[in-house]
C-alpha cells in the first residue's frame, strides 16, 4: 500500500479517535459532572473493537446474535454514548449534550432500557463483569440446544470493559473462578490499565498480579503494553477470539486523559471535568481541527458509520440463516423465538401440583421444589441453582443434567459459595433473554447479594430469588443464621416483588405469580419447618397471593372487632389466636399476607374490603423486624414481630422465648381490645 494511503488511513484513524475523546472532553464539560479520564484512555481500544470485530447493528439493537458489549465501569459512560453516537446507534447530538441532565438519554452511568443500545445498567463496580459472565453462559447454553449441522444460529461474543475497580471489588473475584471453570470462551475482557483511581496511584491500595491472577482462574491471558497501538490490540483481539476452551483476559496498558498536557496519568482527570482552558490545551495538543464544542468531522462520522451499514449487513445474513433453519427444523425455531419473546408455553400452568388441608405438613421450601420439579419439564427456559445449598434450598430439577464444564447446556447451575456473583450472574442471563434464572440461598445470606437484586429490580428482570430458612424458625444454626432484619429491607427495595407463603397452596401461587409477572424479579422466602395446610373460607391460595394479602378464616358472624394479619409460618399461629378469641366469644378475622407490595397494589376498595377502616384493632404477627407492619395496623394496632438477633436452639423453644406462641399473641391481641 502506497505510504500516502497509509498516511491518510492512520490519520482517519486518529480523528476517529479522537472524535471519542473530544466529545467526552465536551460533554463532560458542559454537564460540569463526569468521568473524562477513562473514555479518553480507552478510546482507540473501543475504536478497533466496534469498527473491526464487534457484530452489531445500530439499527437493531435488540438483534438477537449480536455479540454483547459491557461497559463495567459504568462511570466511563460518555465512551459507550459516543460509541452509539458515533456508530449510528438512536442517540442523537443533543442527547450528548445534555448528559447527566433530568430525562436525557445519557445519565450519569449507564442504564439498561433506558438508552438503545445500552446491555446492562452499569456503574455499581464489578456487577459487568458478571452480567457479562452471565450472557456468556446463557449463549453457551443456548448453543447447542438449538444449533444444528450447517444452521449454527445462535453463535456470538460477549466482550466487556473493566478498570481496577472492577477487579478490586469481591464480586469479579468470584465470578472471574466461575467462568474460568465453565471455560466461556466467548467471553472477551478488557482490563483497562490506567494504574489511576480516584485516591491517587492504584500502589496505594492495589499490587495484585491481575495476569496471574486470572491464568490460575483458567483464563487465556494477553497483553497490550500500548493502548494506542492499533494494530496490537486488534492482534490481542483475533488471538483471544480464536481460543476455544477458555474466557480471555486482555491486559491493556492506558492512560488516563490521554492527551491532556498536565492531567493526564493523574486522579483529577478521573471523576471531574478536565476545566475549558485544558480541554482546549488538549485539543490543540491532539491535533482536533475544531475549537468549537460538539463537532465531530464529517469524514470521522462517516467512518463510523460505516458500522450501521456493515451490521445491517450482518443482520440480514442472519435473517436469511434463521429462515432456512426455521424450514429445517420448525419445532426448535418455533420454541426459540417463543423463549426469546418471553412468552411462556400454552398450558404449562396445568403441571402445578396442588395441595389440599389433609395432606401431610410440609416445609415451604419442600413444596417448592416440588413447584419446581412439576413445572420444569414444561418450562426449558427455567434455569438456575444455588450458592452451594442445592439440598437445602430444593433447587435441584431432578433428573436434570448439571450444567458444568464440557456439559454447558445442563440446567442444573451449581454456583459454588458465591452467593454475590450468582445473583449478578443471573441477571446476565436474563439481559441475553431466552431464561427465567432462578438462585436459591439461605434468606441471612441475601445481604451477600443485595447489589445485583437491586439492580435487577432497577432494570425489571424476571429472575427468582428462592430464599429458605426464612426466620428463627431454623434453630440451631443461631443467630449469625438467623434473618430478622432481611424481610424488612428486602421490602423497602423498589421493583421487588417479596412473597412469604403461608402453607404448601400459597407456595404454588407464589411460584405461578413469579413465573407469570414480567418487569419485577421476585424473591420466595420459605420456612425450613413444617407448616399446616390451611382452611379457606375465601379466597384460594393463588387469588390470594396475586392479591397479596387475603381473608383467610372470617369472623363468625362477619364482624370483626380484630384482625390478625400475618405471613408465612405465623399464619398458622394468628389462627390458634383466632379460634381461642372466638371461643371468648371475640368476632376476629385472619388475614393471610404473603406479599405486602402486591397489597399495596390493589385498589383502595380491595385493600378497605380486607382491612375494613373501621376495625382499628389490628395484630401483625411476623418473627421478623416489626417495621413492615406499622402501615398496615395503623394507630389502633400492634405488631408482634422481633427486634433483636436470635439465639442457638430447637425452633420451638425460640418460639417459646421470642413470643411466638398462641397464648403470648393472644394476650397481645387482648390488650388491643382493651384500648
Amino acid at each position: 500500500m502506497p505510504e500516502a494511503v497509509v498516511a491518510r488511513s492512520a490519520a482517519l484513524d486518529q480523528l476517529c479517535i479522537n472524535s471519542i475523546r473530544a466529545l467526552t472532553m465536551d460533554a463532560v464539560q458542559q454537564a460540569n459532572s463526569g468521568h473524562p479520564g477513562a473514555p479518553m484512555g480507552l478510546a482507540p481500544l473501543c475504536y478497533v473493537l466496534w469498527t473491526k470485530h464487534l457484530r452489531h447493528n445500530p439499527a437493531n439493537p435488540a438483534w438477537q446474535d449480536r455479540d454483547r458489549f459491557v461497559l463495567s465501569c459504568g462511570h466511563a459512560s460518555m465512551l459507550l454514548y459516543s460509541l452509539l453516537h458515533l456508530t449510528g446507534y438512536d442517540l442523537s447530538l443533543d442527547e450528548i449534550r445534555n448528559f447527566r441532565q433530568l430525562g436525557s438519554k445519557t445519565p450519569g452511568h449507564p442504564e439498561y432500557r433506558h438508552t438503545p443500545g445500552v446491555e446492562t445498567t452499569t456503574g455499581p463496580l464489578g456487577q459487568g463483569v458478571a452480567n457479562a459472565v452471565g450472557m456468556a453462559l446463557a449463549e453457551a447454553h443456548l448453543a447447542p440446544q438449538f444449533n444444528r449441522p450447517e444452521h449454527e444460529i445462535i453463535d456470538h461474543r460477549v466482550y466487556f470493559v473493566a478498570s481496577d475497580g472492577d477487579l478490586m471489588e469481591g464480586v469479579s473475584h468470584e465470578v472471574a473462578s466461575l467462568a474460568g471453570h465453565l471455560g466461556l470462551a466467548k467471553l472477551i475482557g478488557y482490563y483497562d490499565d490506567n494504574r489511576i483511581t480516584i485516591d491517587g496511584a492504584t500502589d496505594l491500595t492495589y499490587s495484585d498480579d491481575v495476569a496471574q491472577r486470572f491464568e490460575a482462574y483458567g483464563w487465556h491471558v494477553l497483553r497490550v503494553d500500548d493502548g494506542n497501538d492499533l494494530a496490537a490490540l486488534d492482534w490481542a483481539t483475533i488471538e483471544a477470539k480464536q481460543e476455544t476452551k477458555r474466557p480471555s483476559l486482555i491486559i491493556v496498558r492506558t492512560h488516563i486523559a490521554y492527551g491532556s498536557p498536565n492531567k493526564q496519568d493523574t486522579a483529577a482527570s478521573h471523576g471531574a471535568p478536565l476545566g475549558e482552558d485544558e480541554v482546549k490545551l488538549t485539543k490543540q495538543n491532539l491535533g482536533w481541527p475544531s475549537a468549537e464544542p460538539f463537532v465531530i468531522p464529517e469524514e470521522a462520522l462517516a467512518e463510523w458509520r460505516r458500522c450501521s451499514t456493515a451490521g445491517a449487513e450482518l443482520e440480514v445474513k442472519w435473517n436469511q440463516a434463521f429462515k432456512r433453519y426455521a424450514a429445517a427444523h420448525a419445532k426448535l425455531a418455533a420454541e426459540l423465538e417463543r423463549r426469546w419473546a418471553g412468552r411462556l408455553p400454552s398450558g404449562w400452568e396445568a403441571a402445578l401440583p396442588s395441595f389440599t388441608p389433609a395432606d401431610d405438613a410440609l416445609a415451604t421450601r419442600a413444596a417448592s421444589g416440588m413447584v419446581l420439579n412439576a413445572v420444569a419439564p414444561e418450562l426449558p427456559e427455567l434455569i438456575g441453582g444455588s450458592a452451594d445449598l442445592g439440598p437445602s434450598n430444593n433447587t435441584i430439577i431432578k433428573g436434570a443434567p448439571n450444567l458444568g464444564p464440557g456439559s454447558l447446556d445442563g440446567r442444573n447451575m451449581y454456583f459454588g459459595v458465591r452467593e454475590h456473583g450468582m445473583g449478578a450472574v443471573m441477571n446476565g442471563m436474563a439481559l441475553h433473554g431466552g431464561f427465567i434464572p432462578f438462585g436459591g440461598t439461605f434468606l441471612v445470606f441475601s445481604d451477600y447479594m443485595r447489589p445485583p437484586i437491586r439492580l435487577a429490580a432497577m432494570m425489571g428482570l424476571k429472575v427468582v430469588y428462592v430464599y429458605t430458612h426464612d426466620s428463627i424458625g431454623l434453630g440451631e444454626d443461631g443467630p449469625t443464621h438467623q434473618p430478622v432484619e432481611m424481610l424488612a429491607t428486602l421490602r423497602t427495595v423498589p421493583n421487588l416483588t417479596v412473597i412469604r407463603p403461608a402453607d404448601a397452596a400459597e407456595t404454588v401461587g407464589a411460584w405461578r405469580v413469579a413465573l407469570e409477572q414480567t418487569g419485577t424479579p421476585t424473591a420466595l422466602v420459605l420456612t425450613r419447618q413444617k407448616v399446616s395446610n390451611l382452611h379457606r373460607s375465601g379466597l384460594d391460595a393463588t387469588e390470594g397471593v396475586r392479591r397479596g394479602a387475603y381473608v383467610l378464616s372470617e369472623a363468625a358472624d362477619g364482624k370483626p372487632r380484630l384482625i390478625l394479619l400475618a405471613s408465612g409460618s405465623e399464619v398458622e399461629l394468628a389462627l390458634g389466636v383466632r379460634e381461642k378469641l372466638e371461643a371468648e366469644g371475640v368476632a376476629s378475622r385472619v388475614v393471610s399476607v404473603p406479599s405486602l407490595e402486591l397489597f399495596a397494589a390493589q385498589p383502595a376498595s380491595y385493600r378497605d374490603e380486607v382491612l375494613p377502616p373501621g376495625v382499628k384493632a389490628r395484630l401483625a404477627i411476623e418473627a421478623a423486624h416489626p417495621i413492615s407492619w406499622y402501615r398496615w395496623v395503623g394507630d389502633g394496632g400492634d405488631v408482634l414481630g422481633i427486634g433483636r438477633f436470635g439465639a442457638s436452639a430447637p425452633y420451638k423453644e425460640l418460639f417459646e422465648v421470642y413470643g411466638f406462641t398462641v397464648d403470648w399473641a393472644l394476650e397481645r391481641a387482648r390488650a388491643l381490645l382493651d384500648r
